[in-house]
């Protein structure tokens, strides 16, 4: 999982990454020359257990059951993720460097997850954010996003469909009045006449780009996170 690798790096055993799938781009210095293993949704299971890892690392939402079950058949020990809050996803970090033996070089990381947590304001304003079109597509609350989003001072308009990545219309956007709506560049890429687009069909709302990776990255994006979906939605208040 991308954002894993990106924490590795982070507590300084990059080195000791010996595979990466194809999404994992950071640190781009860092993965250059580490071997592809394949999608997150199909990885190639005879290139990842030639290299003998001792651990992989695996998400319980970017990866298939079924691979992790084959890696195990196979003796390879793997460790499944799960956050679907920030403060999840702030104790497996924990976790994970734990894992590896570095939990001394994690905890100025987790300090400054929690730091920005306790910083988060408590007003909410009514906020849509897509994650992919034709059709579109949004989260309910038990997810990582809606938590970041919360956080920042976000109410997600969707919290409540029973569905984690529910199908919804521009009508069902429409009729709910959000008045943010924040457009990121993954997992689809949203673009300026996207954005054109809302601003023309919900011209009392506010519509921004932003880094998909600041919604949906766990790891050492948090605390930057944060603070800048913080404060794109301070200033739309």
């Amino acid at each position: 999982m991308p954002s894993w690798t990106e924490t590795l790096f982070e507590l300084g055993v990059g080195a000791r990454v010996v595979g990466v799938t194809d999404w994992c781009v950071h640190p781009a210095a860092g993965v250059a020359a580490v071997p592809r293993v394949g999608g997150t949704k199909n990885p190639r299971l005879d290139a990842i257990t030639a290299l003998a890892p001792d651990l992989v690392v695996a998400n319980r939402e970017e990866n298939r059951k079924k691979d992790v079950e084959a890696l195990l058949t196979r003796g390879i020990r793997v460790w499944v993720s799960d956050a679907r809050s920030v403060a999840a996803a702030v104790r497996e970090i924990g976790e994970l460097a734990a894992l590896v033996g570095v939990s001394e070089r994690a905890a100025p990381l987790i300090a400054a997850c929690i730091k920005e947590i306790d910083r988060s304001p408590t007003a909410a304003l009514r906020a849509f954010v897509p994650i992919w079109k034709d059709p579109w597509m949004t989260m309910n609350r038990d997810t990582y996003m809606h938590d970041m989003l919360r956080l920042s001072g976000a109410d997600n308009i969707f919290a409540d469909r029973r569905d984690r990545y529910p199908r919804v219309s521009l009508d069902d956007v429409i009729a709910l009045k959000p008045a943010l709506i924040l457009l990121p560049d993954e997992p689809y890429r949203f673009s300026e006449s996207d954005a054109a687009a809302f601003a023309n069909a919900l011209p009392y709302a506010r519509v921004e780009l932003v880094d998909g990776t600041l919604l949906s990255w766990y790891g050492p994006r948090i605390p930057r996170a944060l603070e800048i979906v913080r404060a794109i939605v301070a200033r739309n208040n």
